[in-house]
């Protein structure tokens, strides 16, 4: 059985005359073959004697060169010279990238597309151009190859907008994916259309960290938001209080010590040793010492930071008893700048949902209920969670997005593997919490936790969807783990390049057309998709808050001033909610 049928001469594009691993070049015969050729056009090669597996490649580049016809003749010394010119001759050629093969399906009784190559075409074989009812064909192939229980509908081919596109859902969360582009490409957008068609699975379980609130009013979404410094005594469910305790020894030293301090290591250690008798006294008064056997540092365990503070504030006025009467003990007076960072942390209400949460998020089963806060599902719960992070203090930002991700993962990686449900991050603006250069240790710690998630997480179902406008900034650790590239427009030469180095070289060209792409519209490339291409996203039905403000349009609305004073308490209240005055 024949996929393609060509029965004229008008899709005949040229012969083959260089084969390489994954290139081949075509000599094109006349300028009215050459014409058919377009960059980013399919092409077909029929491998010789198998009438139903066909080779289907992309054109990378079009060249019509003139060649001048130089003869030679014999000087008399037995030289070869230049004599004069015979003219110039043109030659076409047409550099092409193999994609993969279709062929027939005997169990499906269908053609099936595959991006892997078990041969490669022969010398003098006919390139076809794939055009009008052999591509749609072509495109009804893909389709029906994507069309399955394990498919996401992102849009349409731009090759065919009659065919739709499909990622495997399974390949993109598996793999991580990295979803990258330029301010007003339409990154947003495209991130709602994932998660309207994610929600619709009766078990889905995706976390997104939303920076700017751009997520908020998704209606199938369960919206969770950090609270801000006038919400600290609120008991709302929809507010996410995240205490201390939780931070591990390296984030609570991030947040107190000052590591340029010569008594920093002092400062550590005894932090360290506070932290680590509290959360022992706790234990005992909760009757579970059977823990203690397995405890450490870093155990999840609620303690008192007041009582550590009472205890750094003994050791720094301590006297002992000298030769010649009371003497400064041993660490007097080396506390005084920790005490008074810490005491300024727990008095600004920015750090409330830290420091001053109600008080049953400090009981001994407080960890359960916040993972089950942020990872339920199912059971009428939405299975898409929304976190808003637009009232956390940016210079503690990167911490806190980091302690979120590392509950899931632990609690994840902890769970038995029966109970064990996939759990995918969508990581928005990902280049404010995952810079690529070495930052201070706050910057460092939410890097690192996201590193091991990156190198790890696929074992026990935690995915990454890093989104970036400015791939260039983000780590590039991670990013070398995204096996699915879904780019946007991109006009920066270094996110440019930044992509470049995540693709195969024999796929570079496509890159080619980012600048020039679209609003809406992706190069999609990895392992979830079976034809690396460009695809117009489809809408989603609920759009995010993310549109651009038209300026010029904006301008001509004949409008008053708008209240000053409201916005001005707003800022007093580190609160966006209008507030009576």
């Amino acid at each position: 059985m024949a996929l393609f049928e060509f029965n004229d001469d008008s899709y005949t594009l040229g012969n083959i005359r260089e084969v390489d691993t994954r290139k081949i070049t075509v000599l094109v015969s006349s300028d009215k073959d050459l014409r058919k050729a377009r960059v980013g056009q399919l092409i077909a090669v029929q491998l010789s004697g198998a009438s139903e597996s066909w080779l289907i490649g992309m054109i990378d580049k079009v060249i019509k060169a003139v060649v001048a016809q130089t003869p030679l003749q014999e000087t008399e010394e037995g030289e070869l010279e230049d004599f004069e010119p015979m003219g110039d001759t043109v030659v076409n050629t047409v550099k092409i990238t193999l994609m993969g093969a279709a062929k027939w399906n005997a169990l499906d009784q269908r053609f099936t597309f595959s991006r892997s190559l078990d041969h490669v075409p022969e010398i003098d074989s006919v390139c076809y151009v794939l055009k009008d009812a052999h591509l749609e064909e072509f495109m009804r192939v893909i389709s029906e190859s994507g069309d399955d229980e394990h498919s996401l509908e992102l849009g349409v081919y731009k090759l065919n907008e009659s065919a739709k596109a499909y990622v495997d859902g399974n390949k993109l969360f598996q793999r991580h994916a990295a979803l990258l582009g330029s301010t007003g490409s339409g990154k947003s957008w495209t991130v709602a259309s994932i998660l309207e068609r994610s929600a619709t699975l009766p078990s889905s379980n995706l976390v997104v960290f939303d920076l700017h609130g751009e997520y908020r009013e998704l209606g199938y979404a369960r919206q969770l938001r950090i609270p801000g410094p006038d919400e600290v005594d609120a008991d709302d469910d929809s507010v996410l209080f995240l205490p201390y305790w939780l931070l591990n020894s390296e984030e609570i030293q991030s947040l107190f010590v000052d590591r340029s301090e010569f008594s920093a290591h002092n400062q550590v250690v005894v932090v360290q040793d506070s932290i680590t008798e509290q959360k022992k006294a706790f234990l005992e008064e909760n009757g579970r010492s059977d823990l203690l056997k397995s405890f450490t540092l870093d155990s999840p365990v609620p303690f008192s930071l007041k009582n550590v503070m009472a205890k750094l504030t003994h050791l720094n006025e301590e006297k002992v008893q000298g030769s010649r009467g009371p003497k400064n003990g041993p660490f007097n007076g080396e506390f005084s700048r920790l005490l008074v960072r810490m005491a300024s942390r727990l008095n600004d209400r920015r750090y409330g949902f830290l420091f001053n949460g109600p008080e049953k998020y400090h009981q001994y089963d407080s960890l359960s209920l916040i993972a089950e806060k942020l990872m339920g599902f199912g059971n009428s719960k939405p299975s898409i969670k929304v976190i808003d992070f637009s009232e956390v203090p940016a210079d503690i930002l990167p911490v806190i997005v980091g302690l979120v991700a590392r509950i899931i993962y632990q609690v994840q990686f902890w769970s038995s593997a029966d109970d064990r449900r996939p759990i995918a991050f969508v990581c928005d603006e990902a280049h404010l919490y995952l810079p690529r250069k070495e930052g201070n240790p706050v910057e460092r710690r939410a890097v690192e936790a996201f590193e091991k998630i990156a190198k790890e997480g696929r074992k026990y179902g935690v995915a990454l969807m890093i989104i970036s406008q400015r791939p260039s900034d983000v780590s590039a650790t991670i990013l070398s783990q995204c096996n699915n590239i879904i780019s946007l427009r991109l006009t920066n030469a270094d996110d440019q390049a930044t992509v470049r180095k995540l693709l195969p070289e024999s796929l570079e060209s496509l890159l080619e057309a980012l600048p020039i792409m679209d609003v809406g519209e992706a190069m999609v490339v990895g392992d979830s998709v079976l034809l690396p291409s460009r695809i117009k996203i489809e809408p989603p039905k609920e759009k995010p808050l993310s549109a651009t403000i038209d300026f010029w349009s904006r301008w001509q609305e004949d409008k008053t001033n708008p209240d000053f004073a409201i916005a001005v308490e707003n800022m007093r209240r580190q609160s966006r909610a209008k507030h009576q005055s």
